[in-house]
């Protein structure tokens, strides 16, 4: 069964930094590119970050300079270093198989400022 467990969310101030870590369960994650996604209260959820399976990486905007998308497929794990931290990077923060509709539970992050 694949299935996607996120880590790593937690309340920051203004500044700060944390690293989410995405643990994937089967087979698929090593040839699969993948993307964090993040929902903040009353908006849409938006890509945040993207990595192919060869390491390839896309940003939005917003967070370029700031966060950082890695991945070990050794250890079947998606990684989002998380630097300088905004208050409007507050959300629940999503992995998920960029072409398979398959998501974890996400992770909540909160920035105080």
């Amino acid at each position: 069964q694949v299935q996607l467990v996120e880590s790593g969310g937690g309340l920051v101030q203004a500044g700060g930094s944390l690293r989410l870590s995405c643990a994937a369960s089967g087979s698929i994650f090593s040839i699969n590119a993948m993307g964090w996604y993040r929902q903040a209260p009353g908006k849409q959820r938006e890509l945040v970050a993207t990595i192919t399976s060869g390491g390839t990486t896309t940003y939005l905007d917003s967070v370029k300079g700031r966060f950082t998308i890695s991945r070990d497929n050794g250890k079947n794990t998606l990684y989002l270093q998380m630097n300088s931290l905004k208050s409007e990077d507050t959300a629940v923060y999503y992995c998920k198989y960029r072409n398979l509709g398959i998501w974890g539970q996400g992770t909540l992050v909160t920035v105080s400022s």
